[in-house]
């Protein structure tokens, strides 16, 4: 079984302070499209964030929003607070920026991650893509540890585990798009997201 973890961190500077799991892509905003994504092979979906207010009264009860143990930590106090508290020992954890989250990618990964690794994370155009990948939940105690020593990069996670990678031919051979690790991180990447998803922004 997996947990889905949603990293919902706060506003961001380079998105002029908006809060992107409320972006509008298509008819929902990305936090539902994540979600609902999530919701086809997790029995559990949690959200972390450092606010939680912003997204009570847009998902259902029954998906949990935690606020960080460490707030502050980026991308790092959100997974070790959603890895403490999941209910399965593997988690799909994934950035509040994803538009194009892949289900299909996360069985394989899980898959991988299930042959005894602390994680299994693809790696698109030779770059790893933790923030869409597989842990165990044990992994909670090397991200505190990181936390603890004033790390704030998923990169510095990656050197304190044992992981295993899937690269694009991996997906290839599944037929799942390599587009799945994109991430929104600024205006015009936003922009780029939702013409390539045929949609267009709407203000």
């Amino acid at each position: 079984m997996l947990t889905g973890l949603i990293l919902a961190g706060g506003p961001q500077r380079r998105m002029n302070e908006e809060c992107k799991p409320l972006l509008l892509f298509g008819g929902e905003c990305l936090l539902q499209r994540q979600i609902r994504e999530m919701r086809t092979i997790c029995s559990e979906v949690i959200i972390a964030a450092e606010d939680p207010r912003p997204f009570l009264r847009i998902v259902d009860r029954d998906v949990r929003i935690i606020t960080d143990y460490y707030p502050g930590k980026g991308p790092l106090g959100g997974m070790h607070a959603g890895l403490s508290l999941a209910r399965n020992n593997s988690v799909w954890t994934v950035g509040c920026g994803m538009p194009f989250l892949s289900s299909s990618a996360a069985e394989r990964l899980h898959q991988l991650q299930q042959g005894g690794y602390d994680a299994a994370i693809p790696v698109i155009g030779g770059e790893p893509s933790p923030l869409h990948g597989v842990y165990d939940r044990g992994c909670a105690e090397e991200a505190l540890a990181l936390i603890e020593r004033g790390e704030r990069q998923m990169t510095g996670l990656l050197k304190e585990l044992a992981w295993i990678e899937a690269n694009e031919r991996e997906f290839g051979l599944r037929g799942i798009d390599p587009r799945f690790v994109r991430n929104i991180r600024t205006w015009e990447q936003y922009q780029d997201c939702l013409k390539l998803a045929g949609m267009e922004l709407i203000r």
